[in-house]
C-alpha cells in the first residue's frame, strides 16, 4: 500500500502497478468523496509538467503518457468507488531489452540481485525505475482538484541544480551541458509549498498518524531523493530554541485570530498542521545511470567492470519537484478526507465550514469535559 495507512484508518489509499518498459502503468485511488468533478485535461497537464526540465533524456521525445480513466466516474463525476487509471508506455520492450551485466551503484540493481539471488538485473530495474512516478503524478493531479475545492493549493520551486542556485540559469544549464558531455549526472534541491491548509490535519495518537512523518516518508520515496526537511529543519540543529520556534501572535484573518511571526516549523507542529503554509525541502542525488559508468563488477565473470549504461536523463531535479507536488497533494487530500469524512463533497464542504476559522479561543470551553 503506497499510502501511509489503510482506507479504514485514513482518508485515501492508493497503489500503482506497471513496469518501465511494460505495456502500461496502472494507478488505483480509493476514498474519494462522491460528487467531485474530475478534469482529465488537468491530469494530462501535470503529466506534461513531469516531462519538463533541462537535462531530460531521449524518452521525453516519444513518451506520450496516454491517459485512460477506467473506473470510478460517471459523466466525469466521482462515484465514491475506487478510481482506476491507465497510462500507456511508449516503449514496451520489456521482454527484448538486454540484461545489465554490471550493476549500477546507487540503483536497485545489486541489492535486488542479492535479495533474489539472480543476475537478471532487468527484472528489478523495471519497477524500481522512476517511470513509476508518472502514475503517482496522475493521482496527485486528482488530489489537487479535490484540495482546490477547499482553497488549498500545492506548488514547488527548484532551489539548485549541481550546487548552483536555480536563479543563475545560465550557470546551471552550462553545468548540465558539461555533465551531458562528460557522461555524468547532477542532483539538486527543491522546495514544496502548500497554502490554505487548515490546522488540525494529521495526528499524534500513534506514530503513523503524524503528518510530518507521513510527508517525509512519501517525499523520501521519490527515486534519488536522499534528504527531506520540513520548514527550516535543516537548520534546527544549529539554532537555539529562542530563534527556531515561531512566536504566536494575534493576527486578524488567521485561523481563530492567531498567527505566527515566522514559519520555521514549516506548518507542522506535534504531528498536526498548524494553519500556516506547509513547507518541505528535498535533496535529490545525481541519478545513478551514467554514460561514463561507475566502477562495478561483471556478475557473471566476477571481474571489475564499469557499470552498464541504460538510456537516462542527466538531471531530474525539475521533474522530481513535480512528483513531490503530487505526493504532497495526495497526503494532504488524504488527511483532509479523514478530518472531514469523505462520503460526499457536499458533506465535506459543510464540515469544512465548521472547523472554526472565524471563531475565538476565548469562547471555547476551558476543560475538555466541556466539549459536547
Amino acid at each position: 500500500m503506497n499510502s501511509a495507512l489503510s482506507p479504514g484508518q485514513d482518508g485515501l489509499s492508493w497503489r500503482t502497478a506497471g513496469e518501465s518498459h511494460g505495456s502500461c502503468l496502472i494507478a488505483l485511488l480509493e476514498g474519494l468523496p462522491v460528487g467531485l468533478a474530475i478534469s482529465e485535461d488537468a491530469i494530462r497537464s501535470e503529466l506534461l509538467r513531469r516531462w519538463d526540465g533541462y537535462g531530460r533524456g531521449l524518452r521525453k521525445g516519444f513518451e506520450k503518457d496516454e491517459l485512460q480513466i477506467l473506473t470510478g466516474l460517471k459523466k466525469g463525476i466521482t462515484l465514491g468507488s475506487p478510481l482506476a487509471l491507465q497510462l500507456g508506455n511508449g516503449d514496451q520492450r520489456i521482454d527484448s531489452l538486454p540484461n545489465l551485466k554490471a550493476p549500477r551503484p546507487g540503483h536497485a540493481d545489486l541489492p535486488a540481485a542479492l535479495r533474489w539471488k539472480t543476475r537478471d538485473l532487468r527484472a528489478p530495474l523495471e519497477r524500481a525505475s522512476a517511470r513509476e512516478t508518472a502514475a503517482r503524478t496522475a493521482l496527485g493531479a486528482i488530489a489537487k482538484q479535490l484540495l482546490a475545492v477547499f482553497g488549498i493549493e500545492v506548488g514547488s520551486q527548484v532551489l539548485s541544480i549541481g550546487g548552483i542556485p536555480f536563479t543563475e540559469e545560465a550557470k546551471w544549464k552550462a553545468a548540465v551541458d558539461r555533465a551531458r558531455e562528460d557522461g555524468d549526472s547532477l542532483g539538486g534541491q527543491f522546495r514544496l509549498l502548500a497554502t490554505g491548509v487548515p490546522p488540525g490535519l494529521g495526528g499524534f495518537a500513534q506514530a503513523a498518524d503524524r503528518l510530518d512523518s507521513r510527508l517525509m516518508g512519501l517525499i523520501g520515496s521519490i527515486p534519488a531523493v536522499k534528504a527531506v526537511a520540513i520548514g527550516s529543519g535543516s537548520l534546527a540543529g544549529e539554532l537555539p530554541g529562542s530563534q527556531f520556534h515561531d512566536p504566536i501572535c494575534l493576527e486578524s484573518g488567521s485561523w481563530a485570530g492567531l498567527g505566527r511571526e515566522s514559519n520555521h516549523a514549516g506548518g507542522i507542529e506535534g504531528g498536526l498542521s498548524n494553519g500556516q503554509d506547509i513547507v518541505l525541502e528535498a535533496v535529490i542525488k545525481p541519478i545513478p545511470t551514467l554514460r561514463q559508468g561507475v566502477a562495478s563488477v561483471h556478475l557473471a565473470e566476477m571481474a571489475a567492470e564499469r557499470a552498464t549504461y541504460e538510456r537516462s536523463d542527466v538531471s531530474v531535479v525539475e521533474p522530481a519537484a513535480v512528483v513531490g507536488e503530487a505526493l504532497l497533494a495526495l497526503q494532504l487530500a488524504s488527511v483532509l478526507c479523514a478530518r472531514l469524512g469523505a462520503v460526499s463533497l457536499t458533506e465535506m464542504r459543510a464540515r469544512f465550514a465548521q472547523l472554526g476559522q472565524e471563531e475565538s479561543p476565548k469562547d471555547w470551553p476551558e476543560d475538555i469535559a466541556g466539549l459536547d
